[in-house]
Parts: C-alpha cells; sequence; structure tokens
C-alpha cells in the first residue's frame, strides 16, 4: 500500500539528472522484442547471404576426412593436431556469419539507448533472494504482462509457420528423396520465407512494445514534489541558504562601498533617487566610480559625503546616465567624459577658493 501511495505522489516529470543517474545504474527503456527482431534480422541475412558460401567451404574443408580417413592418423598426438585444425577452419569458416549475428544483437540495443557500462545489476541485492520477493514478482503485473507476450508470440509464430510451411507440405513430404544439394537449397528458401513473414509481424509487435516500455520507463522514473526539491537542493543548493548568502554578499560589498566614499572627489546626485560617487586623482586616465545607488543607497551616500565633506553636485541628467552605464569600480564612459570633468573642474576650483576642503 505504501508503494502504492508512493507511485500514485510521483507526479513530477523525471529530471535530466535523475535520467542520467537511471542510465549510470544501467535503468534503462529496453524492449526484447526490438533485440529479437534484430536477431531475426541477423539470421535471415545470414541465411540469405553467407549460408551458401560458408556451406560450401565447410563441404571442402571437411570432403576431404571422408576420402582420406584411411590415412587419419589415430594415436593421441595425432587426433590432437586434427581437432586442432579442424576447429581453426571452421572457426574462420563462420566467423564472419558469426560476427553479422553479434553485430545485429548489439544493434538491436544500441539502437534504443547507448552503451551502458554499470556493475550496479551485479551487485548482490537481499530482495532478488528473497522468496516473498519473488513470488510477488512472479505474480505481478509484469509477469503477467509478459507471459501474455509469451503466449501471443507462440500463437504467431506458430500460425506463421503453418501459414508459410501448409502450401508446401507435399514438397516437404518428398524431400527426404531429394539430392542432398537441393535439400538444402529447398530449406533454406524455406527458411527464408518463414525469416521474411515472422520479420513483417514483429515489427509491428517491436513497435508497439518499444513504446510501451518506453512509456512505462518513463512513468517509473517520474519524482515525487519532495525528490525534486532535495535533488534542487543536491545540486544548487537550498534556497534559503543561498538566500542568506546573497544577502551578506550584499551588505559586505555596501559596506566595502560605503567605506569608500569618503575618498570619493565627488558625489553627483539626482537630488533625491541617484547618487554615485567618483574619485578622481593625477594621472589617471578617467575618473572611477567607487559607489552608486538609489533611493535609501543614494541617501546612505549622500549623507557619508557631507559628513566627510565630499562635494555633493546636483546633476540630474548626469546622475541618472552615470547610475545607468557604470558598475563600481569602472571608468566613466567616453560619452561622460565631458560633463564629469567639467563637474570636477567646478569641484578642485571651489576647493582653491576655499568653499570645499576635503
Amino acid at each position: 500500500m505504501a508503494e502504492q501511495n508512493d507511485d500514485s505522489e510521483k507526479t513530477e516529470d523525471p529530471t535530466q539528472k535523475k535520467l542520467d543517474d537511471a542510465l549510470k545504474k544501467g535503468d534503462v527503456a529496453k524492449s526484447q522484442e526490438v533485440s529479437t527482431w534484430f536477431a531475426m534480422l541477423g539470421t535471415g541475412l545470414v541465411v540469405a547471404i553467407m549460408a551458401p558460401g560458408a556451406a560450401a567451404a565447410l563441404q571442402d574443408a571437411l570432403r576431404g576426412y571422408f576420402v582420406h580417413a584411411h590415412e587419419i592418423p589415430v594415436d593421441g598426438p595425432g587426433l590432437t593436431e586434427l581437432w586442432k585444425g579442424t576447429g581453426a577452419r571452421i572457426a574462420a569458416i563462420l566467423a564472419l556469419p558469426l560476427l553479422v549475428l553479434l553485430f545485429t544483437a548489439l544493434a538491436g540495443n544500441m539502437i534504443q539507448h547507448s552503451l551502458v557500462w554499470s556493475t550496479e545489476r551485479m551487485k548482490p541485492k537481499l530482495n532478488k533472494i528473497s522468496p516473498a520477493a519473488g513470488f510477488k514478482r512472479l505474480f505481478s503485473s509484469e509477469s503477467l504482462v509478459n507471459f501474455a507476450k509469451g503466449l501471443v508470440k507462440i500463437a504467431v509464430v506458430s500460425g506463421l509457420m503453418v501459414a508459410v510451411l501448409w502450401p508446401h507440405r507435399s514438397e516437404i513430404d518428398t524431400m527426404i528423396f531429394r539430392e542432398p544439394g537441393v535439400l538444402l537449397e529447398e530449406t533454406r528458401a524455406l527458411i527464408l520465407q518463414l525469416i521474411a513473414a515472422i520479420l513483417a509481424v514483429m515489427t509491428v509487435v517491436a513497435g508497439v512494445d518499444y513504446m510501451y516500455q518506453r512509456h512505462k520507463w518513463f512513468e517509473k522514473q517520474k519524482m515525487t514534489q519532495h525528490e525534486v526539491k532535495e535533488e534542487y537542493k543536491q545540486t544548487e543548493g537550498d534556497p534559503l541558504v543561498k538566500g542568506k548568502i546573497r544577502q551578506l554578499r550584499m551588505e559586505r560589498s555596501r559596506k566595502r562601498m560605503m567605506a569608500a566614499v569618503p575618498d570619493a572627489t565627488v558625489v553627483v546626485t539626482n537630488p533625491t533617487h541617484y547618487a554615485v560617487a567618483l574619485r578622481y586623482e593625477q594621472g589617471m586616465q578617467a575618473p572611477i566610480c567607487v559607489a552608486k545607488g538609489i533611493d535609501q543607497v543614494a541617501l546612505k551616500i549622500r549623507e557619508i559625503a557631507k559628513d566627510n565633506k565630499v562635494p555633493v553636485i546636483e546633476n540630474p541628467p548626469l546622475a541618472r546616465a552615470l547610475h545607468a552605464t557604470i558598475d563600481i569600480d569602472q571608468e566613466v564612459p567616453e560619452e561622460q567624459y565631458r560633463a564629469v570633468a567639467e563637474v570636477i573642474g567646478f569641484v578642485y576650483r571651489m576647493r582653491e577658493r576655499g568653499s570645499w576642503r576635503g
């Protein structure tokens, strides 16, 4: 009941991290029917293209043993060499057909998902040897579906065999009287017809089963809202903690900014909404912004400037322009050079007259 409740609570689509973790564990969407389809295709290719050449090569390789049977040594070393030589020749003849079968078997898996190297499936798990868990799996919905699929496949294959072979029933009855070469060729033709019929039906079955397995796997990967939140905390960090850290960083940055205001050359204001503190010394290429802000921050900058006898100049257009185009510790942009130079020149003239004393 608890498991059913958990499944019913999995309403969120899986995140990319959840899908990647499932792939690392070897948990992928896989249809056995697709693998079977590729295995049948490989068998058909081998029978249609390679079987005649392989059969002829085997015939040539083994003919000598029958023609020269009386010359074959039967002692221990002789039989050992005979088996080695025969095995090597047979392996060389069957290597290419076996490689084709191996490739199609791998293709049946690779077309469904990328290659996965995982030892997760090989790890011992107590629930796999538990009689109760085994009994539960035996009568689970998945087992029943697989059992039904097995019955359907047996029925389909049996029906196809009857449909393909029944028209040739008279030929099959007399096959025993044919020459071996003719018998093999007719058998090969019937096998190819049967494989072609099975592939035609299995194409539909494999397609439907893959979509079903994909949907079932995706539903299994779904997450609860709690799992999504926990994963977000693990990957991105707790939002509350991140917010607190961001707040602390902003406070520290603001304190450093305010500490630089007393060293400013001038503060340009709006006069109530914007404030930008600039510092300029002889030899600098351009004035640098040491502090800026709006509303309450601007008010604090003006207060610190007045307490430290830093000139505060009201120039609303320039204050708004500087606040929008310059960041802390950046030089004044070229388009503002002239206006800023006029303000700083005015401040220097006032200091020379004694109106401001920094």
